[in-house]
């Protein structure tokens, strides 16, 4: 596969194109990887401005008394949306839930332990430690050994 970098004048005209003979899992990796990079939300940080800023920032998201919660590495974001819409928007990009409140980010994760009554801690890369509930744990194992995260 040949791989190769164009410089561009226009930041607005940056892209990333994949030419592939077939679709594979691995071209998919690829593209959900760099779809990734590029995705910027909004939310309101906690001074009440509206601010945009990256996903890849986001170590995770979530649910406290019906508000979303974006957290990042020296900031944390309100969100007009329901966590299951989290969820669902960003499962392709290394998003997954883990237990009925939080959605984490695969990228940030640094390991998994285990707790108490079939529960797991998932020890994010900013040091916190999330629980991974009964319900999600076996099918975050499975996608931290080598499974696709939106299977």
């Amino acid at each position: 596969m040949r791989v190769g970098i164009r410089k561009i004048q226009n930041k607005e005209d940056e892209q990333v194109i994949i030419e592939c003979t077939e679709v594979t899992e691995e071209i998919t990796e690829i593209y959900d990887y760099v779809s990734y990079k590029g995705t910027e939300i909004s939310g309101i940080s906690e001074n009440g401005q509206l601010r945009r800023f990256s996903l890849k920032e986001v170590y995770y998201f979530e649910a406290v008394d019906e508000k979303i919660f974006a957290y990042a590495e020296d900031n944390v974001f309100e969100l007009k949306m329901r966590l299951y819409e989290v969820e669902k928007m960003y499962k392709n990009q290394h998003f997954v839930r883990c237990s009925k409140s939080v959605v984490m980010n695969l990228m940030m994760l640094e390991g998994i332990s285990p707790a108490l009554n079939g529960r797991f801690f998932a020890h994010m890369s900013n040091g916190e430690k999330l629980i991974i509930s009964r319900q999600y744990a076996a099918g975050i194992k499975k996608i931290v050994m080598g499974g696709k995260v939106n299977e």
